[in-house]
């Protein structure tokens, strides 16, 4: 599992961290109209809410009394009606507010994290879970939302609105307040001692529900395998453990919870109790009238029912935290893979390109000295030195771990060399932005992905501005028109999620012609006729005789018969070439190559007696 630079799961820290809140605010930058606009609407029915207990103890003390006309109470219940009006429609305005916040919040987070998630390498993906990046992304973001929209907003509400009562209570009895400002240290002593034990608590959870979620997504893509192999059982044990760890630590997480806000709500009623106390004393000794203590007992409810709400919002928020690392954290992790800043000037990034800012490649490929590995301990290329003209056709064979698809990877720059130059064109290709070199690569894979949509909507992913008739062109080119008409729906049907709903050979094809609908300068194919029939093979045969005699194609070959007629074959082994050319001169020199074909030729000829 990936663990981010700057924030991950091993953090130890079990106090909120006032930099990482800093930055998740930051994520509101957009919304400051809306955010002025809620607190502005939060503070002026805070304003009513102080001064409806002064009516309240002006309606006791004077017109229980006896006193004031007939004319006055009415005027006093307008006026009273008129606040509870205007009060209602502030909360609903700060309600309408926070809900436009959630929502831009939850867009521009889930923006950016997948503008981050397109930039990052495959180096990233190579060590990062699928069901870590899930979490992240959903649960995660859609929680940090909730609680920057509402907790945060609440949380500068209560702050505001208990300042304005002490102030106001100060002013009129200073006895009585100090029973609610005694409290205020044994509450913070309280909240400080659960917010420690629950941030460690919820980080754990955190961490075991991206298991969780991974443990989820793998099940169902390995569905089949896991069926083929009889799993079911085994899976379904790791799966509970799992999901019991999960369960223990969210009801470790629930008790912490439990106890914490019934201990503010403890600490407050003893405080409005003692109010009551203290105060009917001073009531029945005259020293204040029913009036204000009713006053004070009323606000002493609507001082600590906020700061019971900032009691709540702190165990959110430190329930939070761990979600808010990981998301700063995706949103941080460095992207090692990136153009340099006067490459970005000139071509835009790979998101933002520059309109016509790419000039065409001719296709000359060169290897200078290049060295490159995963890990360091365990080298693939040392030194390698290797030449492709333009518009040669060169395949790369050899056992499975020689560095084959390492030399794929690096001319399709998803990495770039430890030491030494890879250029395009007799040009360091970092001088050249990452997306002018891929916008003009044409790549099949062994296994390719189609994405939920129709044919057509796939194919234009090679090039989105291409009309029917380029598709069509395209699709007669690679031998797969034919079987596309016989769909129902023909282009535009449905190939379903990954294009479950086609058989190997057809989303191979759709591939190929997705591949060279560009018109690409350079074409790989990844070992792309390894898994298809005998007939499809056929066919993509031909499209790789005919159609790449104008493009530079660099083949990793898994059956070799598809790659006699290229111009050179390399034979890979351990990182370095052992054997360079064609089909006919490596089998005269009946080397590695010689022996390789041969035992394919053997194989090939027992399936067939068989």
């Amino acid at each position: 599992m990936s663990k981010d630079k700057n924030y991950n799961e091993d953090s130890t820290s079990n106090s909120l961290d006032v930099g990482l809140w800093k930055k998740m605010i930051g994520l509101m930058a957009n919304q400051k109209k809306q955010i002025i606009l809620a607190l502005g609407f939060v503070f002026a029915e805070a304003m009513i809410a102080i001064a409806l207990p002064v009516l309240n103890r002006h309606a006791i003390d004077v017109y229980f009394s006896g006193g004031g006309t007939t004319r006055e109470i009415i005027l006093f219940a307008l006026a009273y009606f008129f606040l509870i009006s205007l009060q209602a429609y502030l909360i609903y305005e700060f309600i309408y507010r926070s809900g436009k916040i959630e929502m831009a919040v939850s867009y521009e987070t889930r923006k950016k994290a997948m503008e981050k998630l397109q930039e990052l390498p495959f180096s990233y993906y190579d060590v990062t879970d699928s069901g870590w990046i899930m979490a992240r992304v959903t649960s995660d973001i859609a929680r940090l939302s909730s609680i920057l929209s509402w907790s945060l907003i609440d949380l500068v509400w209560g702050g505001f609105i208990m300042v304005l009562l002490i102030g106001v209570m100060l002013l009129v009895n200073v006895k009585l307040a100090m029973i609610i400002i005694v409290v205020l240290p044994i509450v913070f002593i309280v909240s400080s001692w659960f917010q420690k034990k629950m941030l460690t608590n919820y980080r754990d959870l955190r961490a075991i529900n991206s298991q969780v979620t991974s443990a989820f997504s793998e099940g169902i893509s390995g569905a089949k395998t896991t069926k083929t192999l009889a799993l079911e059982e085994q899976q379904f044990k790791d799966f509970d453990t799992l999901t019991s760890s999960m369960k223990k630590k969210a009801m470790q997480a629930i008790v912490l919870s439990s106890l914490y806000i019934p201990s503010v709500i403890l600490l407050s009623t003893l405080s409005e109790a003692g109010i009551l106390w203290i105060g009917t004393e001073m009531v029945i000794q005259d020293v204040i009238a029913i009036g204000t203590l009713i006053m004070f007992s009323q606000y002493a409810t609507q001082f600590f029912q906020p700061l019971r709400n900032i009691a709540a919002i702190l165990a959110q928020l430190q329930m939070a935290q761990a979600s808010a690392e990981r998301v700063i954290g995706l949103l941080e992790t460095k992207v090692e893979l990136a153009d340099h800043q006067h490459v970005q000037e000139k071509y835009g990034t790979i998101l933002n390109p520059k309109p016509n800012s790419y000039e065409k490649i001719k296709g000359k490929i060169e290897f200078e000295n290049v060295e490159f590995y995963y890990n360091e301990k365990e080298p693939i290329l040392n030194n390698f030195n290797l030449k492709i003209e333009p518009k040669q056709s060169i395949a790369l064979v050899g056992e499975t771990g020689s560095g084959k698809s390492t030399i794929v990877n690096l001319i399709c720059r998803f990495y770039e060399p430890i030491s030494g130059k890879i250029l395009v064109d007799d040009h360091d290709y970092k001088e050249r932005s990452i997306g002018s070199l891929r916008s003009q690569l044409g790549y099949v894979l062994q296994s390719p992905h189609l994405f939920s949509g129709s044919v057509k909507d796939n194919l234009k992913f090679g090039k989105l501005d291409a009309n029917d008739d380029e598709i069509i062109e395209v699709c007669k080119l690679v031998g797969a028109h034919e079987f596309i008409m016989n769909l129902d729906g023909d282009y535009d049907f449905d190939v379903g999620e990954g294009g479950d709903r086609l058989s190997s050979g057809q989303k191979q094809l759709i591939s190929f012609a997705r591949a060279l609908l560009p018109d690409p300068s350079i074409i790989v194919l990844d070992e792309a006729t390894s898994s298809i029939d005998t007939e499809t093979e056929a066919v993509i045969q031909y499209a790789i005789d005919s159609l790449f005699k104008e493009k530079t194609s660099v083949i990793i070959a898994h059956r070799l018969s598809t790659i006699v007629n290229v111009d050179r074959i390399l034979l890979i082994d351990k990182g370095e070439i052992k054997e360079d050319g064609s089909h006919d001169e490596l089998m005269k020199k009946q080397g590695m190559y010689y022996q390789l074909y041969q035992s394919q030729l053997k194989d090939d000829e027992l399936n067939e007696v068989l």
